[in-house]
């Protein structure tokens, strides 16, 4: 995360403190009494600002939860699947600081001598990062304590139990109302604007409404309608008021517009972009530097999944897992005749950095699955340049698909409504576009089978729109908590495999039909530079030694030396529904305010 912070007078106010008592029970920490402060515009204007605080290029690391990745990371979802999880050992997000910080502000900003217009838009700021702070710990926890007001020392509220999530998320959904009817639209640039606020405040309601629906151990089934309305109601607004479009045709190469997105130095004048986390190394190199293409390339701790290939259609619209043998393809021709963002989102064969302007050869190495990403790459040998790529923190596309999913979910979708929305993604990269009909009348049997609850006549649609949310937001941090709002928990069971290779000999990895390397079985020796085979270019050819997991090797195959996908790992991975949708209160908590009671069995 990535905080843009306003330069606060010292011996004013100080918000977030770093002497820190236990849970809520200190006063904030602020050098002059409330009454004294809170008291112009500029005062309101100073608190808020900062609280600003807005994801950043770290997000292009945020799918190592997911599918779509293979990491060596310490990932907790994968240590809960692959161990013995409980609240001793499970101990995150129990942090509120920073509601305490928001809590402060409302408490007091009406003393300010303005008028209501101006501390309404302040405190629909204030509340627009309460109802996110509260969504992060409702999708972590879901049952939570609701405080609205600043805690003291002693006070009974302290020691209160969870409250049920339907109050919690009213309590949040009134916070994104207020919002959404008081913040200005004209806002200082890389901060929320009202826009911003329509956008969470959809993305919220299509989570929570589709979590309710796909969740029966909830019991709430039955209000799963009223936030697909809201989640609907909100994109449509944000669709219907003109001031976004679908970034095309703006590039010198049309076909990198989709790439464009997430490689520029100035997003803030995107049309596609709702809010953009502005990064600009020659200010500060330490605190606003966007780099992060150490874990992209060379000693990485996580890889793109072949699972997240085979997803991306052919470029005809068919899908690619209709060919046959799609399976035992080579990296070579899997890119073939792709969805253009395939390419714009992974290296591909052919694909040339800028640090030596050649074809790049493809690394491969124990536990990764030899794609690499180049969605947040910085292709360049300019520090300055890769140090200053903003990051669209809300993309126009996200309300488009938005719409899409809550209207499919309601079975209210029309070939117009896909038109409007799925569609317009699709015409940017020169896909076919979706047809409803189709879709319906032929669900994909792999989708189907990684989401068996989609059940109706919007069947088949459902699964594309959510192919196009996978394919259009790879990378981005999202697949995650779309797994866990579709009830797919059982999706991230399945290892995460790489790249084919039939079994040992030479392989070509840049597509020009000139072998780059080589696979050797696990008992012969690598050869000294000197010694090692030559292509037809005169070039040493890269050498690994191919075996199984837990031999001396250094790719691992599935079937070892005869041959298969790239493996990453064998633990065994378990989840265990529906606990593990949802994370215990740390112990230690439990400990201090018995009132916290855990759920869905965590002990």
């Amino acid at each position: 995360m990535k905080k843009i912070t306003s330069y606060i007078i010292v011996g004013i106010l100080v918000i977030s403190a770093s002497c820190k008592k236990s849970f809520l029970d200190r006063y904030p920490q602020d050098a002059i009494a409330p009454d004294l402060f809170f008291k112009s515009e500029s005062d309101l204007s100073l608190y808020v600002n900062g609280l600003l605080s807005l994801p950043g290029t770290g997000e292009y690391l945020g799918d190592q939860s997911s599918d779509n990745m293979a990491t060596t990371g310490n990932v907790e979802i994968k240590s809960i699947m692959t161990g013995k999880p409980s609240s001793q050992t499970i101990t995150g997000g129990w942090n509120w600081d920073r509601l305490r910080d928001i809590n402060y502000f409302l408490d007091n900003y009406d003393k300010a001598s303005v008028t209501q217009e101006v501390k309404d838009h302040y405190a629909g700021l204030a509340r627009y990062y309460r109802a996110a702070f509260y969504y992060d710990k409702v999708s972590r926890f879901s049952d939570i304590p609701w405080y609205s007001n600043t805690l003291k020392p002693g006070d009974s509220s302290l020691y209160k139990p969870r409250d049920s999530r339907a109050l919690v998320v009213d309590n949040i959904i009134a916070d994104l109302t207020f919002a959404t009817q008081h913040i200005r639209e004209k806002v200082p640039t890389g901060t929320p604007n009202l826009w911003a606020a329509k956008m969470l405040y959809a993305r919220i309601a299509l989570y929570e409404g589709t979590f309710r629906k796909y969740h029966p151990e909830l019991g709430l089934q039955n209000t799963a309608t009223r936030f697909l309305d809201s989640a609907k109601a909100q994109s449509l607004d944000i669709i219907n008021s003109g001031k976004f479009s679908v970034y095309k045709g703006l590039q010198p190469d049309a076909s990198q517009d989709y790439a464009a997105l997430f490689s520029s130095q100035d997003l803030l004048r995107n049309p596609e972009v709702i809010l953009a986390c502005p990064y600009d190394y020659t200010k500060d190199p330490n605190k606003s530097n966007s780099n992060i293409n150490g874990y992209l390339f060379g000693d990485y701790e996580q890889s793109p999944s072949r699972d997240l290939v085979q997803t991306y259609l052919m470029k005809d619209g068919k899908r690619f897992t209709d060919i046959p043998g799609y399976d035992k393809f080579l990296f070579t021709q899997e890119f073939q005749n792709r969805d253009p963002r395939l390419k714009q989102t992974l290296v591909f064969p052919g694909f040339k950095r800028a640090v030596d302007a050649t074809p790049y050869i493809q690394r491969l190495n124990k536990n990764f699955t030899g794609y690499h990403q180049v969605k947040g790459y910085a292709n360049s040998t300019d520090n300055i340049i890769a140090g200053s790529i903003d990051f669209p923190v809300y993309r126009y596309a996200e309300a488009l698909l938005t719409y899409a999913e809550a209207m499919a979910e309601e079975e209210k979708l029309s070939q117009a409504d896909l038109d409007k929305t799925v569609n317009l993604l699709r015409k940017r990269v020169g896909m076919p576009d979706l047809n409803m009909a189709d879709a319906n009348a032929n669900p994909d049997p792999v989708e189907a089978a990684r989401f068996k609850d989609v059940t109706g006549a919007m069947k088949g649609v459902i699964l594309e729109i959510r192919r196009e949310r996978r394919v259009e937001f790879a990378l981005e941090g999202y697949r995650y908590n779309d797994l866990m709002r579709w009830h797919a928990g059982k999706v991230l069971e399945k290892i995460p495999e790489g790249m084919y290779f039939p079994g040992l000999g030479k392989y070509d990895m840049t597509g020009d039909g000139v072998d780059d390397i080589i696979l050797i079985d696990k008992s012969a020796d690598i050869p000294v530079e000197n010694a090692k085979e030559k292509n037809s270019l005169g070039i040493p050819l890269i050498y690994y030694k191919a075996g199984s997991i837990g031999e001396d090797v250094t790719v691992y195959l599935k079937n070892g030396t005869a041959g298969g996908p790239i493996v990453t790992e064998t633990r065994l991975r378990t989840f265990q529904e529906p606990k593990f949708y949802y994370r215990p209160i740390p112990y230690t908590q439990v400990a201090l305010n018995p009132n916290l009671k855990q759920i869905f069995d965590w002990q």
